[in-house]
């Protein structure tokens, strides 16, 4: 845990018992229960697994033993989820929102201890054609509801926003017509973001929102730079790595990290890939625009994507500044451009980048049930990730700045 310092605590933990004493030579077990690093990936597959089939068959419904294989394998590494909530499939005909599958879905995983986190609130692709021919005040008018509505609605399961999505590229985008595109030209970037943020602010102010985008240019630093400078209050700022056309490297990775750190505010990597198939090739421009009839993961493929998960979160984990990892993808099935993103096979089996990052979250990064005796103050010394823990089964927390806890067990 050398390089893992910014992670990592030590506690001296009172073992009491009914009476209030301590428990002296008690043997307890601690394990740890949950990372306080947010570990995660989209959850989109839950909400026809869990919700049933939507409008369209979007997001459409499987076996119920699909749903326990693939739950099994998401939650075996992850903590917080991603759900869809872009507007042309949330609300494709106005005024009948897709809230009930989406409730439901979110409700799922909150039961089973995942932080739910909504994806976005804002965003001018993957819009209803309902809004298109609307005066642009019109536009606005519906757009703040909208984002009212989701915030206040899904309050207290869902805490967690990309309250905008890629607003650098949001005035001049021109892949297909969309109301937001003309709504951000005639408005600015600052005023859509302020927009995106002060009306979830208002609808939530317990939410945690994020400013994310895939531009990882000096344009998107100007944006951060002039939102910050306008007094627009971010919690985080969201970096997309969908890496088609191969891992960048580590000394790429912590440059980029450092540029956007300075800014004093958590970073969460809302959006990586790495491929098990044959990489995107290099002249491609939008990933987009690479679409074929198969893309295969590959045996040769496989290794290199397990080893490059094992440096990517590595090197992640290991930056102070980074506060939460989103994974794009648990399986190929569906994966976004069919590509081979995934830690299982279109089949349902796993990958060896799978077994790869478990070996890191619930392996190396991990306080596995161990016995621990209590000495004559009736403490025991835990070392270990910041986190939830449990001392025979009575839960305590490892935090940051943390030296001390107490756990009471029955006679």
């Amino acid at each position: 845990m050398a390089d893992m310092q910014h992670r990592t605590g030590e506690i001296t933990l009172t073992v009491l018992g009914p009476d209030r004493r301590p428990l002296t030579d008690r043997v307890v077990t601690v394990a740890q229960q949950r990372h306080d690093f947010a570990f995660g990936n989209i959850g989109f597959d839950f909400v026809g697994l869990v919700g049933g089939e939507g409008p369209n068959g979007v997001f459409g419904g499987d076996s119920r033993a699909k749903l326990d294989d693939l739950a099994d394998a998401w939650l075996g590494l992850f903590n917080t989820a991603t759900l869809p909530f872009y507007w042309g499939g949330y609300e494709p005909e106005r005024g009948k929102p897709d809230e009930g599958r989406l409730k439901a879905t979110a409700k799922w995983l909150a039961e089973k201890g995942v932080t739910v986190k909504g994806h976005p609130l804002l965003w001018h692709t993957v819009q209803p054609d309902w809004l298109l021919g609307l005066e642009l005040d019109e536009v606005e008018r519906l757009t703040r509801e909208r984002i009212r509505d989701l915030v206040t609605g899904f309050a207290g399961t869902i805490d967690l926003w990309d309250a905008i999505n890629e607003a650098v590229i949001m005035p001049v985008f021109a892949n297909g017509d969309n109301a937001i595109t003309p709504l951000a030209w005639d408005r600015g970037r600052i005023a859509m973001v302020r927009m995106a943020f002060e009306e979830a602010r208002e609808a939530n102010p317990a939410a945690t929102l994020v400013l994310n985008d895939f531009d990882l240019s000096s344009a998107y630093e100007c944006l951060i730079e002039g939102v910050l400078e306008a007094g627009i209050q971010i919690d985080a700022i969201g970096l997309q790595t969908h890496m088609h056309q191969g891992y960048r490297g580590e000394e790429y990775m912590a440059k980029m990290l450092d540029r956007f750190a300075r800014y004093g505010l958590p970073l969460h990597m809302t959006e990586t890939t790495l491929l098990s198939g044959h990489l995107m090739p290099p002249e491609i421009q939008d990933l987009n625009d690479y679409q074929i009839p198969s893309w295969p993961s590959t045996p040769e493929g496989e290794e290199r994507q397990a080893s490059e998960i094992v440096r990517h979160y590595r090197s992640l984990v290991g930056h102070p500044a980074v506060q939460s990892i989103n994974y794009w993808g648990i399986t190929d099935d569906g994966a976004w451009l069919g590509a081979p993103v995934g830690f299982l096979r279109a089949d349902g089996s796993r990958k060896p980048s799978y077994a790869a990052l478990a070996d890191l979250i619930k392996g190396e990064w991990w306080l596995p049930p161990t016995p621990m005796r209590t000495g004559p103050a009736g403490t025991v010394t835990v070392r270990g990730f910041f986190g939830d823990y449990a001392a025979d089964g009575e839960a305590f927390t490892l935090r940051r700045g943390q030296t001390e806890a107490t756990v009471m067990l029955p006679g």
